[in-house]
Protein backbone atom coordinates (compact mmCIF):
# COMPACT_ATOMS: atom_id res chain seq x y z
CA UNK A 1 0.00 0.00 0.00
CA UNK A 2 2.68 2.26 1.05
CA UNK A 3 4.64 1.90 -2.47
CA UNK A 4 0.70 2.37 -4.29
CA UNK A 5 0.83 5.83 -2.27
CA UNK A 6 3.93 6.67 -3.15
CA UNK A 7 3.90 5.82 -6.74
CA UNK A 8 0.42 7.73 -6.86
CA UNK A 9 2.10 10.86 -4.94
CA UNK A 10 4.75 10.94 -8.14
CA UNK A 11 2.20 11.40 -10.66
CA UNK A 12 0.24 13.70 -8.94
CA UNK A 13 3.27 15.98 -8.23
CA UNK A 14 4.59 15.82 -11.69
CA UNK A 15 0.98 17.15 -12.88
CA UNK A 16 1.19 19.74 -10.72
CA UNK A 17 4.15 21.05 -11.47
CA UNK A 18 3.37 20.77 -15.18
CA UNK A 19 0.27 22.99 -14.27
CA UNK A 20 2.47 25.16 -12.07
CA UNK A 21 5.08 26.16 -14.74
CA UNK A 22 2.23 26.43 -17.73
CA UNK A 23 0.43 29.11 -15.46
CA UNK A 24 3.58 30.54 -14.44
CA UNK A 25 4.65 30.98 -18.14
CA UNK A 26 1.55 33.38 -18.13
CA UNK A 27 1.99 35.22 -15.27
CA UNK A 28 4.40 36.28 -12.69
CA UNK A 29 5.75 32.86 -10.18
CA UNK A 30 4.42 34.34 -6.70
CA UNK A 31 0.85 35.19 -7.93
CA UNK A 32 0.64 31.57 -9.16
CA UNK A 33 2.56 30.31 -6.37
CA UNK A 34 -0.05 32.20 -4.03
CA UNK A 35 -3.27 30.99 -5.50
CA UNK A 36 -1.62 27.51 -5.74
CA UNK A 37 -0.97 27.63 -2.12
CA UNK A 38 -4.24 28.93 -1.26
CA UNK A 39 -6.14 26.22 -3.10
CA UNK A 40 -4.21 23.27 -1.60
CA UNK A 41 -4.98 24.41 2.00
CA UNK A 42 -8.22 25.13 1.16
CA UNK A 43 -9.04 21.86 0.17
CA UNK A 44 -7.14 19.90 3.25
CA UNK A 45 -8.49 22.22 5.61
CA UNK A 46 -12.42 20.88 4.23
CA UNK A 47 -11.17 17.77 4.35
CA UNK A 48 -9.57 17.49 7.72
CA UNK A 49 -12.59 16.49 9.73
CA UNK A 50 -13.03 13.89 7.12
CA UNK A 51 -9.76 12.12 7.82
CA UNK A 52 -10.35 10.96 11.54
CA UNK A 53 -9.02 11.79 14.67
CA UNK A 54 -5.49 13.09 15.37
CA UNK A 55 -2.87 14.12 18.45
CA UNK A 56 0.06 16.44 16.92
CA UNK A 57 3.02 17.29 18.71
CA UNK A 58 4.57 20.75 19.68
CA UNK A 59 7.38 19.19 17.19
CA UNK A 60 5.14 17.80 14.57
CA UNK A 61 4.20 21.47 13.94
CA UNK A 62 8.08 22.71 14.11
CA UNK A 63 8.83 20.11 11.29
CA UNK A 64 5.63 20.69 9.06
CA UNK A 65 6.95 24.81 9.34
CA UNK A 66 10.68 23.72 8.49
CA UNK A 67 9.02 21.74 5.58
CA UNK A 68 7.27 25.17 4.79
CA UNK A 69 10.39 26.83 4.66
CA UNK A 70 11.81 24.10 2.35
CA UNK A 71 8.91 23.60 0.01
CA UNK A 72 8.33 27.74 -0.43
CA UNK A 73 11.78 28.20 -1.73
CA UNK A 74 11.49 25.02 -3.25
CA UNK A 75 8.31 25.50 -5.82
CA UNK A 76 9.32 28.92 -5.73
CA UNK A 77 12.41 28.39 -7.59
CA UNK A 78 10.34 25.23 -9.63
CA UNK A 79 8.12 27.34 -10.76
CA UNK A 80 10.03 29.63 -12.22
CA UNK A 81 12.93 26.70 -13.78
CA UNK A 82 9.33 25.47 -15.61
CA UNK A 83 8.52 28.92 -16.79
CA UNK A 84 11.52 29.91 -18.40
CA UNK A 85 13.17 26.10 -19.50
CA UNK A 86 12.19 22.87 -20.64
CA UNK A 87 9.98 21.25 -18.57
CA UNK A 88 11.03 18.04 -19.65
CA UNK A 89 14.22 18.97 -18.66
CA UNK A 90 13.58 20.96 -15.43
CA UNK A 91 12.01 18.16 -14.24
CA UNK A 92 14.70 15.56 -14.19
CA UNK A 93 16.90 18.02 -12.74
CA UNK A 94 15.06 19.04 -10.03
CA UNK A 95 14.36 15.13 -9.14
CA UNK A 96 17.88 14.02 -9.35
CA UNK A 97 18.73 16.51 -6.79
CA UNK A 98 16.04 16.40 -4.50
CA UNK A 99 16.49 12.52 -3.88
CA UNK A 100 20.18 13.00 -3.45
CA UNK A 101 18.98 15.40 -0.37
CA UNK A 102 17.68 12.15 1.56
CA UNK A 103 21.08 9.94 0.92
CA UNK A 104 23.47 13.15 1.95
CA UNK A 105 21.41 13.05 5.03
CA UNK A 106 21.80 9.21 5.47
CA UNK A 107 25.72 9.61 5.23
CA UNK A 108 25.94 12.40 7.71
CA UNK A 109 24.22 9.65 9.83
CA UNK A 110 26.71 7.34 9.69
CA UNK A 111 25.23 5.00 7.05
CA UNK A 112 27.82 3.82 4.26
CA UNK A 113 26.89 4.03 0.71
CA UNK A 114 26.56 0.69 -1.44
CA UNK A 115 27.73 0.48 -5.03
CA UNK A 116 24.59 0.87 -6.48
CA UNK A 117 23.98 4.23 -4.76
CA UNK A 118 27.30 5.71 -5.49
CA UNK A 119 26.92 4.99 -9.38
CA UNK A 120 23.33 6.85 -9.19
CA UNK A 121 25.18 9.89 -7.70
CA UNK A 122 27.53 9.61 -10.45
CA UNK A 123 24.86 8.99 -13.12
CA UNK A 124 22.73 11.97 -11.75
CA UNK A 125 25.57 14.24 -12.41
CA UNK A 126 25.50 12.68 -16.10
CA UNK A 127 22.04 13.10 -16.17
CA UNK A 128 22.33 16.96 -15.37
CA UNK A 129 25.13 17.80 -17.72
CA UNK A 130 23.25 15.75 -20.80
CA UNK A 131 19.79 17.59 -20.25
CA UNK A 132 21.85 20.63 -20.41
CA UNK A 133 22.52 20.50 -23.92
CA UNK A 134 19.94 22.46 -25.22
CA UNK A 135 20.43 23.97 -28.97
CA UNK A 136 19.74 27.85 -29.17
CA UNK A 137 18.49 30.39 -25.73
CA UNK A 138 22.17 28.72 -24.23
CA UNK A 139 22.03 31.31 -21.73
CA UNK A 140 18.25 30.69 -20.46
CA UNK A 141 18.83 27.29 -20.45
CA UNK A 142 21.64 26.89 -18.13
CA UNK A 143 19.83 29.36 -15.92
CA UNK A 144 16.90 27.61 -15.94
CA UNK A 145 19.08 24.33 -15.01
CA UNK A 146 20.79 26.31 -12.51
CA UNK A 147 17.34 27.38 -10.83
CA UNK A 148 15.94 23.16 -10.89
CA UNK A 149 19.19 22.01 -9.55
CA UNK A 150 18.69 24.55 -6.36
CA UNK A 151 14.64 23.91 -6.41
CA UNK A 152 15.76 20.22 -6.10
CA UNK A 153 18.11 20.85 -3.00
CA UNK A 154 14.98 22.51 -0.98
CA UNK A 155 12.44 20.05 -2.16
CA UNK A 156 14.81 17.50 -0.76
CA UNK A 157 15.04 19.01 2.83
CA UNK A 158 11.02 19.05 2.46
CA UNK A 159 10.96 15.58 1.91
CA UNK A 160 13.25 15.02 4.95
CA UNK A 161 11.18 17.43 7.06
CA UNK A 162 7.41 15.68 6.17
CA UNK A 163 9.13 12.59 6.75
CA UNK A 164 9.78 13.12 10.60
CA UNK A 165 6.66 13.86 11.59
CA UNK A 166 4.14 11.57 13.50
CA UNK A 167 1.61 9.40 11.95
CA UNK A 168 -0.65 10.45 15.46
CA UNK A 169 0.04 13.61 13.56
CA UNK A 170 -2.44 12.77 10.61
CA UNK A 171 -2.11 15.74 8.25
CA UNK A 172 -1.73 19.10 10.04
CA UNK A 173 1.88 18.86 9.34
CA UNK A 174 0.95 20.03 6.44
CA UNK A 175 -1.57 22.48 6.84
CA UNK A 176 1.66 23.93 8.44
CA UNK A 177 3.80 23.27 5.84
CA UNK A 178 1.20 25.20 3.48
CA UNK A 179 -0.19 27.94 5.98
CA UNK A 180 3.53 29.31 6.21
CA UNK A 181 4.10 28.75 2.86
CA UNK A 182 1.13 30.98 2.06
CA UNK A 183 1.87 33.86 4.52
CA UNK A 184 5.68 33.97 2.87
CA UNK A 185 4.66 34.35 -0.51
CA UNK A 186 1.98 36.55 0.36
CA UNK A 187 4.46 38.69 2.54
CA UNK A 188 6.96 38.69 -0.60
CA UNK A 189 4.55 39.93 -3.05
CA UNK A 190 3.50 42.62 -0.75
CA UNK A 191 6.83 43.52 -0.31
CA UNK A 192 7.93 43.68 -3.57
CA UNK A 193 4.68 45.44 -4.96
CA UNK A 194 3.78 42.03 -7.06
CA UNK A 195 0.42 42.11 -8.98
CA UNK A 196 -0.94 38.70 -6.89
CA UNK A 197 -4.23 39.28 -9.37
CA UNK A 198 -4.33 35.97 -12.12
CA UNK A 199 -6.69 36.43 -15.25
CA UNK A 200 -9.26 34.09 -15.03
CA UNK A 201 -7.58 31.14 -17.24
CA UNK A 202 -4.38 31.51 -15.39
CA UNK A 203 -5.83 31.45 -12.01
CA UNK A 204 -8.03 28.12 -12.80
CA UNK A 205 -4.51 26.74 -13.88
CA UNK A 206 -3.00 27.73 -10.76
CA UNK A 207 -5.78 26.33 -8.44
CA UNK A 208 -5.91 23.48 -10.13
CA UNK A 209 -1.71 22.91 -9.53
CA UNK A 210 -2.60 23.88 -5.90
CA UNK A 211 -5.21 21.40 -5.42
CA UNK A 212 -3.21 18.42 -7.01
CA UNK A 213 0.42 19.32 -5.19
CA UNK A 214 -1.56 19.25 -2.15
CA UNK A 215 -3.69 15.82 -2.75
CA UNK A 216 0.29 14.40 -3.96
CA UNK A 217 1.81 16.09 -0.44
CA UNK A 218 -0.72 14.05 1.08
CA UNK A 219 0.20 10.63 -0.77
CA UNK A 220 3.95 11.37 -0.15
CA UNK A 221 3.18 11.75 3.62
CA UNK A 222 0.88 8.76 4.40
CA UNK A 223 3.44 6.70 2.52
CA UNK A 224 5.88 7.63 4.37
CA UNK A 225 4.17 6.16 7.67
CA UNK A 226 3.73 2.92 6.29
CA UNK A 227 6.97 1.94 4.23
CA UNK A 228 10.54 2.37 4.16
CA UNK A 229 11.55 6.17 3.84
CA UNK A 230 14.46 5.24 0.89
CA UNK A 231 11.98 3.38 -1.33
CA UNK A 232 9.37 6.20 -0.76
CA UNK A 233 11.06 9.04 -1.73
CA UNK A 234 12.33 6.91 -5.00
CA UNK A 235 9.43 6.50 -6.10
CA UNK A 236 7.84 10.11 -5.18
CA UNK A 237 10.79 11.28 -7.23
CA UNK A 238 9.92 9.33 -10.25
CA UNK A 239 7.17 12.74 -10.61
CA UNK A 240 8.93 13.78 -14.24
CA UNK A 241 8.08 10.87 -15.94
CA UNK A 242 4.23 12.70 -15.74
CA UNK A 243 6.16 15.95 -16.02
CA UNK A 244 7.46 14.52 -19.60
CA UNK A 245 4.84 12.98 -20.74
CA UNK A 246 2.29 15.83 -20.52
CA UNK A 247 4.52 18.44 -21.92
CA UNK A 248 5.15 15.96 -24.86
CA UNK A 249 1.30 15.85 -25.51
CA UNK A 250 -0.28 19.34 -24.35
CA UNK A 251 2.75 21.62 -25.28
CA UNK A 252 4.70 19.46 -28.11
CA UNK A 253 8.29 19.87 -26.87
CA UNK A 254 11.31 18.29 -28.28
CA UNK A 255 13.61 16.80 -26.88
CA UNK A 256 17.30 16.52 -28.89
CA UNK A 257 19.13 12.74 -28.51
CA UNK A 258 21.46 14.16 -25.75
CA UNK A 259 18.39 15.42 -23.61
CA UNK A 260 16.65 12.22 -24.12
CA UNK A 261 19.40 10.32 -22.85
CA UNK A 262 20.28 12.75 -20.14
CA UNK A 263 16.37 12.20 -19.17
CA UNK A 264 16.77 8.47 -18.96
CA UNK A 265 20.13 8.70 -17.12
CA UNK A 266 18.00 11.20 -14.47
CA UNK A 267 15.57 8.20 -14.41
CA UNK A 268 17.86 5.87 -13.80
CA UNK A 269 20.00 7.57 -11.13
CA UNK A 270 16.77 8.30 -9.02
CA UNK A 271 16.20 4.36 -8.70
CA UNK A 272 20.06 3.88 -8.39
CA UNK A 273 20.82 6.77 -5.36
CA UNK A 274 18.21 5.17 -2.99
CA UNK A 275 16.36 2.06 -4.62
CA UNK A 276 19.30 -0.67 -3.91
CA UNK A 277 20.52 0.51 -0.41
Amino acid sequence: MAYFLAISSAALYGAADFLGGLASRRAGTIAVVVWSQASGLVMLVLLLPLLGSTSPSRSDFIWGAVAGIAGSIGVGLLYRALAIGTMAVVAPTTAVCAVVIPVLAGVLAGERLGVFTVTGMLLAIVAIVLVSQEKGHAHVARKGIGIAFLSGVAIGFFFLALARTSPAAGMWPLVASRALSLVLFGALGLVSAHQLRLPAPVAKIAIAGGVVDMAANALYLAATRYGALSVVVTLASLYPASTVLLARVVLGERLSTLQVAGVGCALAAIVLIVGFE
